[in-house]
């Protein structure tokens, strides 16, 4: 009863995908060959690992057993790959990152040029995702690494901070003055706009304002922080910015910026992995580059907490 690397890793894709053809086009082999392959492996263990008759096809009680345990097999094979990539000079490979949608669109531009650029031999694949999800795929293994907010209380996620940023408040046509430096109080004076639920961003903005009258909030059905600004912009009201959104504002835009008085809210942005990862060096790599290409009011913050962290 001999099952091989290859037939575990089909299993694990017809697992993730549930469906054939997905999961052959992820494995790069056609779907006939897959589904023959799997039948082998059913054939040789004795059991039925897929309930063919559902649809979508989904694992039978005794398959979900065996497809934990395929993945911890699968994962260690990848280690006994990883040790011998860890001894060449070049660091090379796949880097799948999943990115929360508050994030994504101020710091991918920031590192992605340089990244490519250091190490050409690293292929990085990005998905923009919300934090769950992000955190789902990183610990079934679809993701290599996350850049999510945290801290993350889950026990088999790794985490590792990157850099912190201040919120600011963005406010037009409200009573709040130019140049104002405003507390959580002062958001009282005007509508605000929140991003729709699903969002850590919302979750952040609610716990700063967490005193005030929720009647005129206004939850917008975007995952845009940009699609809040403009609002701002055309009906009034305030939001909050984390401060990399802020960089590229008009110089007309950043006079409805107003700071917080202390002490200042603030987000952690952070890496996280599963706690036996893999891709170590190609983490790390991803790690420097980012902390490397961050602006000095954020790479000079909190120095110590951002060092790079050796894994080894």
């Amino acid at each position: 009863m001999k099952a091989t690397i290859s037939q575990l890793e089909y299993i694990i894709a017809l697992d993730t995908y549930r469906h054939f053809g997905k999961a052959a086009d992820k494995c790069f082999i056609t779907q006939p060959t897959l589904s023959m392959q799997i039948n082998k492996l059913e054939e040789n263990l004795g059991v039925k690992i897929f309930d063919r008759s559902r649809h979508p096809v989904v694992p039978t009680e005794l398959g979900s057993i065996l497809l934990e345990q395929a993945r911890k097999v699968v994962n260690e094979a990848k280690k006994m790959e990883e040790l011998i990539e860890d001894q060449k000079s070049e660091v090379a490979g796949d880097l799948r990152i999943g990115i929360i949608p508050t994030i994504a669109p101020y710091l991918i531009p920031l590192f992605a040029t340089g990244f490519m650029k250091n190490y050409p031999a690293i292929n990085i694949q990005v998905e923009e995702l919300l934090t769950a999800a992000t955190l789902r795929k990183v610990k079934d293994e679809s993701l290599d690494v996350g850049i999510v907010v945290g801290p993350v209380d889950d026990p088999s996620i790794r985490e590792v901070p990157i850099y912190y940023e201040k919120f600011l408040a963005y406010a037009h046509n409200t009573p709040i003055e130019k140049g104002q430096v405003v507390s959580a109080e002062d958001l009282e004076a005007g509508e605000l706009w929140l991003l729709n639920e699903g969002h850590c961003f919302r979750e952040q903005v609610l716990n700063i304002c967490q005193n005030r009258n929720m009647d005129n909030i206004l939850n917008y059905q975007s995952g845009s922080l940009e699609s809040l600004k403009r609002m701002v912009d055309k009906q009034g009201g305030i939001t909050l910015l984390p401060e990399l959104a802020t960089l590229d504002l008009s110089e007309q835009d950043k006079e409805k910026l107003h700071t917080f008085k202390r002490p200042t809210p603030f987000r952690e942005v952070s890496l996280v992995m599963k706690r036996d990862f893999l891709k170590r060096r190609l983490i790390e790599s991803l790690q420097k580059e980012i902390i490397h290409s961050l602006p000095d009011s954020l790479k000079n913050r909190d120095e110590n907490e951002l060092q790079i962290i050796k894994w080894r």
